[in-house]
Order: structure tokens, then sequence, then C-alpha cells
């Protein structure tokens, strides 16, 4: 049994791996393009449209909100992006800009 919970801190890591990789990809290629509005350097974007992630500092569910519902000049997502590839762009650009630690999606 203490195989399986070692195991269990193992397998959230590559599950968190695999959805800050995905949430990257998504960034950089979600069309339009997070990337061409905004400058964050975990995705080597600058952007010179929308604010600059890095020094924002949004906390995941400030950006699952933006991307659910536009803001501004922003669309929204909600009907190109399903809700675990929200998730996954929320957590990438939450943890990329040292945010608060992302919440679980609600």
């Amino acid at each position: 049994m203490v195989v399986g919970l070692a195991a269990a801190p193992l397998a959230l890591a590559a599950d968190e791996a695999q959805q800050l990789a995905r949430g990257k990809l998504l960034f950089t290629q979600t069309q339009p393009a997070c990337a061409v509005c905004h400058t964050l350097a975990a995705a080597g974007s600058e952007g010179q449209v929308g604010p600059v992630l890095d020094e924002l500092k949004p906390d995941a569910d400030r950006v699952r909100k933006v991307l659910r519902a536009g803001l501004g000049a922003m669309p929204s997502f909600a009907d190109k992006l399903s809700a675990a590839d929200i998730d996954a762009l929320a957590v990438f650009v939450a943890r990329s800009t040292g945010a608060a630690p992302a919440q679980p999606a609600k």
C-alpha cells in the first residue's frame, strides 16, 4: 500500500506537467492565439495589444472567467475551447506568472 501512496504524487506531477504543456500549446496556437495580443515570457510571446501577463499576474480563476466571458477587446473563447482546455490555459498562465496557486475548476 505504501508504494501506491508514494506513486500518487508522481502521477499528480505528471498530470500537472501535461496540463501545463497543453496550456502553453493552446496559448500559442488557439485562433486567435493569446500570444498575438499578450506578452508572456513562458510562452515566448511579445504581444502589444493586451495586458502584459507577466506584470498582471492573474490567478487561474480570473483567467478562466475572462476566457469564458471575454473582457474589453478580448473575445470569449467559451465556444472555441473545452472546459479542460480553458482550465489548462488558466493554470499555465497563473503558474507561469507566479500568481496565486491555481484553484480547481468550478
